[in-house]
C-alpha cells in the first residue's frame, strides 16, 4: 500500500522565486535565507518520493473572485505555469499523478469533505516556489505532484481544526491505496505577514517560533487556534498557515502511531517583507 514517509513545511515568498530565477541567490541579502534549504535539497536528493502531494493557496491565477473553491484537487495529468503578470516562471511543468489523485478524491469526498475537482488548473507561485527551495534548479522535477489549493484569500477561510481534520482524511485516503508508493505531504504559505494596511510588513519572530514549536509537540491544540490569533499575531496573510495543519494532520501520530522525527528546523527574516519558515517532519 501507499504510505506517506514525511512532511514538508515551507514559505512560498514570490520573491524568493525571482531571486532564483534572477541568479541572486548569492547575494548578501538573499544568501542567508538560502543556506537554509542546502540541507533540504540534500534531504530531497536522499529522499525524493515517488509522489508529492502539495498544500497551497492561488494567488488569483487559476481562481478569482467569480469562483472560490474552499479545497480544489488537481488531477489533470500536467499542470502549467502560470503568468502571474510577468511571464511564467522558467520552471518545467509540473507532472500531475490523475490515478492517485482520483483515488484521494473518491475517498475524501466519501470521508464527507467537499472537494472540488480541477481537470485543468494553471499553478503558480505558491507551489513552484516551494518546489525550487527543495529542488533547486532541474530540467524536469524529479516526482509527479498533486496539487492542493486552498482558500486563504478571500473569508470564509476554513478552520484550523477543518484543515487537520482534513489531514486525518487524506492519511486514510493514501493508505487505502493499492501501489506502493512513498508519497510526502507539503505544507505551505506564511509564516507572519501583512501586505496592506496600516499593519503593512508585520513579522511577528516569537509567534512564528511558536507556531513551529506547536506545529511539532501539540498540533491537535494549534488546531484549536481561531482565525483571529492569526490576523491579530501574523497579519493577515498569516492566515495561510492553516495550510500546514493539512500535512500535520496527515502525520503517524496523529493516528496513534510514534512523534515524528524533526530532520530540519529553519526560520528566517527577511525575505521581501515576510518572514519564513522551514520544516521538515518524518515518519518513523
Amino acid at each position: 500500500m501507499a504510505r506517506i514517509t514525511a512532511s514538508v513545511y515551507t514559505s512560498h515568498v514570490p520573491a524568493i522565486g525571482a531571486a532564483l530565477d534572477l541568479g541572486k541567490d548569492h547575494e548578501p541579502y538573499w544568501q542567508r535565507l538560502f543556506s537554509g534549504y542546502e540541507f533540504s535539497k540534500q534531504w530531497m536528493r536522499d529522499h525524493t518520493p515517488d509522489v508529492i502531494f502539495l498544500v497551497y493557496n492561488d494567488h488569483a491565477t487559476a481562481f478569482s473572485l467569480e469562483f472560490i473553491p474552499t479545497f480544489a484537487l488537481g488531477t489533470a495529468a500536467e499542470f502549467a505555469v502560470a503568468d502571474e503578470g510577468w511571464g511564467p516562471r522558467p520552471v518545467p511543468r509540473v507532472i500531475g499523478h490523475p490515478e492517485l489523485a482520483s483515488h484521494i478524491a473518491q475517498s475524501v469526498i466519501q470521508s464527507d469533505f467537499d472537494l472540488t475537482i480541477v481537470n485543468r488548473m494553471d499553478v503558480d507561485h505558491g507551489l513552484t516556489v516551494p518546489l525550487s527551495l527543495m529542488f533547486g534548479q532541474p530540467e524536469a522535477w524529479p516526482c509527479p505532484v498533486i496539487p492542493f489549493a486552498v482558500n486563504v484569500v478571500q473569508y470564509p477561510v476554513p478552520s484550523g481544526r477543518r484543515c487537520f481534520e482534513l489531514g486525518k482524511a487524506l492519511r486514510r485516503a493514501i493508505e487505502t491505496y493499492d501501489r506502493p508508493l512513498d508519497i510526502q505531504i507539503w505544507g505551505t504559505g506564511g509564516m507572519s505577514h501583512q501586505l496592506q494596511g496600516a499593519r503593512a510588513g508585520l513579522i511577528n519572530r516569537d509567534w512564528d517560533n511558536r507556531f513551529l514549536d506547536r506545529l511539532i509537540s501539540d498540533p491537535a491544540a494549534l488546531a484549536e487556534v481561531p482565525h483571529i490569533e492569526y490576523v491579530r499575531e501574523a497579519g493577515s496573510e498569516g492566515i495561510e498557515l492553516v495550510m500546514w495543519l493539512i500535512a500535520r494532520g496527515a502525520m503517524d501520530d496523529i493516528a496513534g502511531g510514534k512523534a515524528p522525527n524533526v530532520a530540519h528546523r529553519f526560520y528566517h527574516v527577511p525575505a521581501s517583507n515576510t518572514a519564513v519558515g522551514h520544516l521538515i517532519l518524518e515518519n518513523r
